[in-house]
């Protein structure tokens, strides 16, 4: 088992770089740096200090969580790291929830991974240029 140091903070050159390994989209690093800064949830996950998979939520603090960035790069793909991503980020998501409240998570999925989102209750909805929409809802009952 790998020993992964859980962090809630990356710089916008980590997370560029991140975005370069998978083989995403570059922008401007102050543009980087305002998106990061908005994030309603960022957990980076680090080997030796350097981020190796990282996962991001934004939201309207009501009832939409748009889940941003699920990343891990390629060397770590394959051993876990992106369900320990997916599970902390929708169990921070549950967690910040008042009795009676709901919010619909959504995301969009790269093409040929909805099966993995699948796994964690996302609804698929078909694109023909990209990976799908998802969302779901959860509720958080006064028992809860």
């Amino acid at each position: 088992m790998i020993d992964y140091e859980i962090t809630d903070k990356i710089t916008p050159e980590e997370y560029m770089e991140l975005r370069r390994k998978v083989g995403w989209g570059e922008f401007p690093l102050e543009q980087a740096s305002k998106g990061l800064a908005g994030s309603f949830i960022l957990i980076c996950y680090r080997v030796d200090g350097k981020p190796v998979g990282l996962g991001r939520a934004i939201s309207d603090n009501g009832y939409v969580v748009y889940i941003a960035d699920v990343i891990v790069v390629p060397e770590y793909q394959g051993q876990g790291l992106g369900r320990m991503i997916m599970n902390t980020l929708l169990n921070k998501i549950k967690e910040s929830l008042e009795p009676g409240y709901r919010v619909m998570i959504s995301l969009l999925a790269a093409k040929g991974k909805e099966g993995f989102y699948k796994k964690f209750g996302f609804v698929q909805r078909p694109d023909e240029d990209f990976g799908c929409g998802m969302h779901q809802w959860y509720e958080k009952t006064p028992q809860q």
